[in-house]
């Protein structure tokens, strides 16, 4: 909602406060302003001129040598706009004058004839061309009303007004309108609200004469009214309306549109205007629409309708969608002089489905959906036939024709201050809550301490105690309620060692290249079945399915945390996003029995999935693309960190590649697996290579010792020993290394493989395995007899144990 704050001081005062301290002030009152803007730049020495003469430059077909009256003296103005003709009011920027942008007026000669000053469109004064009508758009700007020559243009022109962007909660719904801004501006200012003038002037012929309602769908509809007035004139709206109109973001089209328009933003109450001799009947009907039902909206396009939908129709065919747009049939135009001005009151349900169905967003429509104010259907109604009658000539005949089953009733609550106070925590008087009551212009009836308080219908989102008790919070002021601290231990907040750990977790994996992913708890039947990691295979009974799910995409609670995460890679490789490592923590759910009457055991996880290139450097010509050593080393180091040793076995899974897949062990407690995800499931997925990995966190961290530890720099010098051995194909590395640390003594500090080969020189079913070993003694330095002494029992153990042979 636009609030323009030249317009909402029709109705209060706004005296002593500047536009930023206003949206301060509503904003802590519990309305949210997101900004402050200003209708247009500010511009100087900008006054109305009079066009006393209007003749073709002689050195130029597309110029006008104008003669421009602006009170104290008459200047020569070359002008270029198509519009412009003598016997105009116009705005005229004279030497000296800046316009937006610093845009200086200097006396100057154009085509050889001197040009003293400038005449402006709206948009060379600044107002966006968004909010300009097409005739504003295309020439200068004509002043249509009584304007005193020589005045300075801002005020008529609404250049100097200030705008605040409320950002309403659903339930705000009265300050979808200028007067429920004004009801809400008068509480918190504790000001005299100033409602505008309703009465209008009628003639004998009754409207009831010329046009009756029948409602069929009353639910739908329980009040429609119909005003006719006759004699009008379409012209340009008054100045000021288009002022405040283009203000809130609305484009002015004429007279009749622009004061249902305007009448819309005033009361918050939608009107529509048909063309009566076009309307072609003398008999409104409303009802819902058969199936399959055309109408040509005013937008010329055609949308066919459904038993959903509510429409107004002539008896015969359909010429609006109640609440949301009207038909091209019965449009006004610049011919039409008689209008039939719709006021109803439409089921926010039925204007929703209307709306939604057939993507028609509007003004209109917003304000049904979230509920219009029952007592002011019909005052709106008579507002816009005044304003008809004052700026469109119209003659109002009398009465309204109308349908009545509207309930207007308003709520009572009962509340005591004893009570209030118990809420709050203050201490406020009865007498200070009477005077908030009064600002709100609620009516209450007072009995000591007890208020039974009558919530008008324009406030239909107050209907219980909390609602009033954050009402009286709100006046009384945010700001002025007590600060208390929790009452309990003494102790300051810390996080847990769990919570420590997770961060910690999270913190490593960024820092290896990976992004966090957060993915849904909900998954479908079928990959609720999907890369579910051993041990958890083992023990979970079946998935759990929701009883009532939303849709079939987040009906069943997951079982692994990877298959949401491959259609996350997949969704971001359709958008050429070929790159990725992403990373999850979240909880798995483990079905404790096959049908569920118990809630499921949950599980912490920590999951990877990786694809594409890992690095690239194009200018070495350098890229390495994922593999299973990348997954494996990003997760060796984790357990580094977290000081446990991993030992991993290869394992065959559903879903993974055969060969490529390894079960991790610590202390032989099965805590995860990685590997290939298998190539059928990649391309279910539309994805090339991916690897991934799945971790037991709840062990990781429940094993955890978070006991401070460090290793001493060392003084003494190492040795570094490589050998290469050649054992059966079938021999793994792990094992391997693990036979070389229990033979290697106590000097042995690290073993680690780092080649691999097989081809040529040797045996088909045999490979050579090459490793690096490192020995260190913290207190002295070593002799080379021991490290050979090592070393040759543990060519010793290798050679009993896998017949393993040091290769030449």
């Amino acid at each position: 909602m636009q609030v323009s704050l030249n317009w909402l001081k029709n109705y209060v005062d706004l005296d002593g406060y500047t536009p930023d301290e206003l949206a301060s002030l509503i904003t802590k009152a519990g309305i949210e302003v997101d900004g402050v803007a200003y209708f247009a730049e500010e511009s100087t020495g900008v006054v109305v001129g009079y066009v006393e003469s209007c003749e073709q430059h002689p050195n130029a077909d597309k110029l006008k040598l104008c003669q421009v009256d602006v009170g104290d003296e008459t200047l020569q103005i070359v002008c270029g706009a198509p519009n412009v003709a003598a016997g105009q009011k116009v705005a005229v920027a004279k030497p000296g004058a800046v316009l937006p942008g610093n845009f200086k007026i200097k006396k100057t000669k154009l085509r050889g004839e001197e040009s003293q000053g400038m005449i402006c469109s709206l948009d060379e004064l600044g107002v966006k061309e968004a909010y300009l009508s097409k005739d504003a758009a295309d020439g200068i700007h004509v002043f249509a009303n009584q304007v005193e020559i020589g005045a300075d243009v801002t005020e008529y022109l609404n250049l100097d007004d200030a705008i605040l962007e409320f950002d309403l909660t659903p339930n705000r719904a009265d300050a979808l309108s200028m007067i429920g801004v004004a009801y809400e501006v008068a509480a918190i200012l504790d000001r005299e609200v100033r409602l505008p003038e309703e009465s209008v002037e009628t003639i004998a012929d009754k409207a009831t004469d010329r046009v009756t309602i029948k409602v069929e769908a009353k639910e739908d509809n329980p009040y429609y009214g119909a005003f006719v007035i006759k004699d009008i004139k379409v012209d340009p709206a008054p100045q000021w309306m288009q002022n405040h109109l283009m203000a809130a973001g609305i484009r002015p089209i004429n007279n009749v549109v622009d004061i249902t328009n305007y009448v819309l933003l005033e009361y918050g109450q939608p009107l529509h205007a048909f063309d009566f001799d076009k309307f072609a009947s003398d008999q409104v009907v409303v009802r819902r629409a058969t199936d399959q039902e055309k109408i040509v909206t005013i937008d010329d396009v055609e949308r066919t309708l459904t038993t959903d939908h509510l429409v107004i129709t002539n008896g015969t065919v359909p010429t609006a969608i109640a609440g949301v747009m009207g038909g091209a049939d019965s449009e006004v135009s610049d011919e039409t002089t008689t209008v039939l001005l719709e006021t109803a009151y439409f089921d926010p349900k039925r204007v929703r489905i209307g709306s939604k169905d057939h993507q028609l967003r509007s003004e209109s429509s917003t304000r049904f959906e979230k509920g219009v104010d029952p007592n002011r259907v019909r005052k709106a109604g008579q507002r816009a036939a005044r304003l008809l009658a004052e700026y469109a000539n119209g003659t109002v005949l009398n009465g309204i024709s109308e349908f009545d089953q509207l309930d207007r009733s308003e709520k009572q609550i009962t509340i005591t201050t004893e009570r209030v106070n118990n809420r709050l925590g203050t201490e406020i008087e009865a007498s200070e809550i009477a005077v908030i009551f009064e600002k709100l212009r609620f009516q209450f009836v007072q009995d000591g301490d007890t208020f039974q308080i009558t919530v008008p219908t324009r406030r239909q989102d107050i209907t219980i105690f909390e609602d009033i008790l954050e009402e009286v919070a709100r006046i009384y002021g945010y700001d002025h309620l007590p600060y208390t601290l929790p009452e309990g231990g003494q102790h300051a907040g810390q996080l847990t060692k769990n919570q420590q750990l997770k961060r910690y977790v999270k913190q490593f994996m960024e820092g290896a290249g990976l992004m966090e992913a957060i993915t849904y708890s909900l998954t479908t039947d079928d990959r609720a079945k999907l890369l579910i990691s051993p041990e958890v295979e083992a023990v979970s009974k079946s998935a759990v399915r929701l009883s009532r799910p939303m849709t079939e995409e987040h009906s069943t609670l997951r079982q692994s945390l990877l298959p949401e995460m491959l259609h996350t890679l997949s969704y971001n490789v359709a958008r050429k996003e070929q790159n990725l490592g992403y990373y999850e923590i979240g909880n798995i759910f483990i079905g404790k029995e096959e049908v569920v009457k118990t809630q499921p055991k949950e599980k912490l996880r920590l999951s990877g999935a990786l694809t594409g290139k890992w690095i690239t450097h194009e200018w070495q010509q350098e890229a390495k693309s994922v593999d299973f050593y990348l997954a494996k080393g990003i997760l060796d180091e984790l357990f580094t960190r977290l000081k446990v040793t991993p030992t991993y076995k290869q394992i065959e899974m559903k879903q993974m590649h055969p060969g490529r897949t390894a079960q991790i062990f610590i202390d032989d407690v099965a805590i995860g697996f990685i590997g290939q995800v298998h190539p059928l499931v990649e391309k279910a997925f539309d994805l090339k290579e991916t690897y991934v990995f799945d971790l037991d966190l709840d062990y990781l961290f429940a094993i955890h010792n978070d006991e401070p530890s460090f290793t001493k720099i060392p003084r003494y010098p190492s040795i570094k020993r490589d050998v290469a051995l050649i054992v059966d194909e079938s021999v793994t590395a792990a094992d391997l290394e693990t036979t070389i640390i229990e033979a290697g003594g106590e000097w042995l500090q690290n073993v680690h493989v780092f080649d691999v080969y097989q081809g040529e020189h040797l045996e088909e079913s045999k490979k050579s395995l090459a490793l690096s070993l490192l020995y260190f003694n913290p207190e002295r330095t070593l002799k080379d007899e021991e490290v050979e002494a090592s070393f040759e029992v543990i060519l010793e153990k290798v050679k009993a144990e896998y017949d393993a042979v040091l290769r030449a």
